[in-house]
């Protein structure tokens, strides 16, 4: 009798196992036949003829986006767009184009170094009229986009408008395989402070920044920071290697967990490290999601980092891609990470049962870990940063100027400013004199820039809560006295931000001089968080200190 019961108390719980999985394969197949049924009675019996592709296309990403925004659908077409997300490669031309606001034509925005946009000496500004035989007049950025785009090794006839000159220009531009720097620039600080900016996690970009901390290091590097602000991610293994630079081999970074065998899998670094004791601070924002929270946390749980900036994202899910039918393909989530402290740093909990919904996970709910030395970490809302230092705000003027308006003031100050110029000095030295930001400031005046000033917004709904509450008469003369006192003056608010506006068009006009490379390099200097962290790795003490429990 009692070989008996040990042998019904184990088939009990496999039949009430059973069940469940035999309801979801029936509720699968009924929903699938069901939805054939209908796709074919509609095919029927509809008014008007269906498009297959855009009508179950619909009911496709209806359905993914019921589940979490990183589950992805790529048709045939799309399949150039899924290469370039997993290899930042695509065959083209090498620039950024965008909508000119004042024109509504599509221009040039910054051609790459390097690239064919450069080398055929097209320039910011550059107003695309047509490629080969086809008009790009009143088309959409993602029109010219896909016509700049094609199979490497072609060529094509591009005509463009130059503003500086008022003449059109004909260049014959062969399209070649493109791929996004995964690190723009790298240098030295200072005479000890290295600095490497790695703006993605693609292909071999962990391969990029070994060669620039071994090349930093000749140049006299003794600590380093790390920008990975506004780095949304890639490759999870890059992420591991390029710990690897820093911690010791067979040293656990990430372990994923999922449904299925193959989704649970630990990554550990595989060979000796350049590094382990210089002094590394890691630069996050919340911009800083994916590989970037696994390097930062790894090195943070392992306190071989110090991480300066504000928290990051909380994207702790990991993708991985499957071929479908007809050349297409779906990327999806096969499961969270957790890194050395045992931690998930996920924000968001996306909930599918009834329709699905979206939910952050609360403060309250947060658990802690241990850190290698016994540091105090939580989970569930993307890596918090040791230090926290908070950016310079962007002034209001500033955001309207930057963003492009019907004036299109930067824009055209640039490009002119370009053309009087055919030499400037190298990034880290370059400053615009008193006289050219003068210019820029006459420039605008007489455009008939408008913005929408913050403080007359406070004062109108202030002045409509006081006449709802009843306290507009008592109020009325201080009223009328502040708005007296706020009254704007445009050429005012430009002086105001004269040191913002001059670091801004600064970069603007490197970008063409020196691209990307230039734009960071001269940037550092200006940059709060950097400032902030080369104070601390020059305070041993205190660096010292914060990766203590």
């Amino acid at each position: 009798m009692k070989r008996l019961f040990i042998l019904i108390t184990v088939i009990v719980p496999l039949l009430t196992q059973a069940q469940p999985q035999s309801d979801h394969n029936f509720n699968v197949a009924k929903n699938l036949d069901t939805f054939n049924a209908l796709y074919k009675a509609l095919d029927m019996l509809y008014v008007d003829t269906l498009d297959a592709n855009e009508t179950i296309g619909t009911g496709i990403k209806a359905m993914l986006q019921s589940l979490d925004p990183y589950t992805t659908f790529y048709s045939a077409d799309d399949q150039q767009d899924m290469r370039y997300r997993v290899t930042g490669k695509y065959a083209g031309i090498g620039s950024l184009i965008r909508k000119n606001l004042q024109t509504g034509r599509i221009i040039i925005d910054e051609p790459q170094a390097d690239m064919p946009a450069a080398e055929a000496g097209l320039k910011k500004g550059d107003i695309i009229l047509a490629i080969d035989d086809t008009s790009m007049v009143d088309k959409s950025s993602d029109y010219v986009s896909n016509h700049l785009r094609g199979e490497a090794g072609t060529s094509f006839l591009l005509k463009v408008k130059r503003p500086s000159t008022g003449k059109t220009l004909k260049m014959k531009i062969t399209r070649r395989a493109i791929q996004q720097p995964s690190v723009p620039y790298y240098g030295m600080y200072d005479e000890k402070t290295g600095y490497i900016h790695l703006q993605q996690f693609k292909e071999d970009c962990a391969r990029e920044i070994r060669r620039a901390v071994v090349d930093l290091k000749k140049q006299g590097m003794q600590q380093l920071l790390l920008d990975l602000r506004g780095n949304g991610g890639g490759l999870e293994n890059e992420a591991v290697s390029l710990v690897n630079i820093f911690v010791p081999k067979d040293q656990l970074v990430v372990s994923n967990r999922g449904k299925g065998s193959q989704s649970k899998k630990d990554y550990r670094t595989t060979v000796e490290p350049i590094d382990t004791i210089m002094p590394l601070v890691v630069l996050v924002n919340d911009g800083s999601a994916s590989a970037s929270e696994i390097t930062a946390g790894a090195l943070q749980d392992l306190d071989r980092a110090v991480i300066l900036g504000t928290r990051t994202y909380g994207k702790g899910l990991v993708q991985t891609s499957v071929d479908l039918p007809y050349n297409s393909s779906l990327m999806y989530t096969v499961g969270k990470y957790y890194i050395p402290s045992g931690r998930c740093i996920q924000a968001i909990n996306y909930h599918h049962a009834q329709g699905g919904y979206v939910e952050h996970v609360p403060d309250s709910l947060q658990r802690t870990f241990l850190t290698a030395h016994g540091r105090t970490v939580r989970d569930g809302g993307g890596i918090m940063p040791d230090v926290e230092i908070v950016p310079d705000t962007m002034s209001n003027l500033m955001a309207y100027l930057a963003m492009g308006d019907s004036t299109e003031c930067v824009l055209n100050y640039v490009v002119d400013y370009v053309a009087r110029h055919p030499q400037i000095a190298p990034a880290r030295t370059f400053e615009l004199s008193d006289q050219d930001f003068e210019d820029f400031k006459q420039l605008v005046l007489k455009s008939g820039f408008k913005y929408d000033r913050q403080s007359e917004r406070f004062i109108e709904d202030l002045e409509k809560m006081l006449r709802f509450e009843g306290y507009y008469d008592d109020a009325k003369a201080e009223l009328t006295s502040l708005k007296a006192k706020l009254n704007h003056n445009l050429e005012h608010d430009l002086d105001f931000n004269r040191k913002e506006l001059k670091i801004h068009l600064a970069q603007e006009i490197l970008s063409e001089y020196e691209r990307q490379a230039g734009v960071i390099a001269y940037g550092l200097p200006h940059d709060k968080q950097v400032t902030e962290a080369v104070k601390l790795l020059n305070d041993s003490e205190r660096y010292q200190q914060l990766l203590k429990p």
